[in-house]
């Protein structure tokens, strides 16, 4: 079966100028992918001209006749921009026409659409946002990352699930599974934390190891790495702002002699080597995890290799059908809490 991805390809900073060379070389890569170019057609046109390509049966243009800005209020873009190349695109998921949607779009009203739109997974109570981030033994699943500022303890359990499953298309088996806190004992953290723990604790069908720490991240400590989206936000942010200090300090001592100017020269292909294994592009594509469709969230300031790196994900989600796994798995964990809960009520009633 023909994969079929629906791309927002009016969103984030750069527009159709990115999108459209990103979608283009990842077509010429994998054949057997139909890509929908949703937004201003004549805008599109040109830019495949641009890029020497066509339409054909396998790159189609839906028009749109809005967009939505990066910096618009997700509840205007909702109720006001109905034919914008974001919403369209999602609909396009919605109907059955394609597997998934990325969008470098505006985050906020990506997010509010995506679950107006598609609806949230049963027994999911909202979506979350996961990515890959690269640690000293690989690389680690992390999620939430900004949708949800405020988590319940059942809220946490749940994305624990969603990140285990993702973590298991990625070909690890039984992932690892920890809880962020501020530190690894269990009388740490708030009560919802706490809570948390104590349900993925009782639910051994999880790989739980317990409490990590914000430095447990890149040390691979955890397959999966599970906290709310106020903590993940600002753990993203601050690695991605350490990562440019660290960046900056290393050009500006290779810079700072002729002597050490000599030297960058000779290590220059040590450095590209871990330039690449650190290069963010390639991490490029954050899942909206927990919706009934595949919702894939590329960085708005992507270029094309990122951008094709967000392409690319949506691919393998759709491979693995993610939604439905995450759908299963919910319904099992309902299923033996109910079970649980109804033993409990008869030992009650004997007693």
């Amino acid at each position: 079966m023909q994969k079929t991805i629906a791309v927002d390809a009016m969103g984030g900073d750069h527009g159709p100028s990115v999108i459209v060379p990103a979608v283009v070389r990842v077509l010429r890569d994998h054949a057997k992918v139909k890509f929908i170019l949703v937004g201003d057609e004549a805008k599109l046109r040109h830019e495949l001209t641009r890029c020497h390509a066509t339409t054909s049966e396998n790159l189609v243009i839906h028009h749109a006749s809005q967009m939505v800005e990066m910096d618009e209020p997700p509840a205007q873009a909702l109720r006001n921009k109905k034919d914008s190349s974001m919403r369209v695109a999602l609909n396009l998921v919605k109907g059955g026409e394609a597997q998934a949607c990325v969008s470098a779009g505006n985050t906020g009203a990506l997010m509010a659409t995506a679950r107006f739109v598609l609806k949230t997974i049963p027994g999911i109570d909202r979506p979350a946002i996961s990515t890959w981030l690269p640690t000293i033994k690989g690389s680690t699943q992390v999620l939430d990352l900004g949708a949800n500022i405020d988590c319940s303890d059942e809220q946490l359990f749940q994305f624990a699930v969603m990140g285990s499953v993702l973590a298991q298309a990625r070909g690890i088996e039984r992932p690892c599974i920890g809880l962020l806190n501020i530190g690894q004992e269990e009388i740490k953290g708030n009560e919802q934390v706490r809570a948390a723990s104590r349900h993925l604790i009782d639910t051994p069908t999880l790989n739980y190891m317990g409490f990590v720490e914000g430095d447990d991240i890149y040390k691979g400590t955890a397959d999966v790495i599970v906290c709310d989206g106020f903590v993940g936000n600002i753990a993203l942010k601050t690695s991605e702002g350490l990562a440019r200090m660290t960046a900056k300090i290393i050009r500006d001592a290779f810079n700072a002699t002729w002597w050490t100017r000599c030297l960058a020269v000779v290590v220059a292909p040590v450095l590209k080597r871990a330039a690449k294994r650190l290069d963010p592009r390639l991490y490029n594509g954050a899942s909206l995890v927990g919706l009934r469709g595949i919702v894939i969230k590329s960085h708005g300031g992507a270029d094309m290799v990122a951008f094709a790196n967000a392409l690319r994900e949506a691919s393998r989600e759709i491979d693995h059908n993610i939604p439905a796994l995450i759908a299963s798995r919910i319904a099992e964990f309902i299923s033996n809490d109910r079970d649980i809960n109804n033993l409990r009520n008869k030992e009650s009633d004997v007693a």
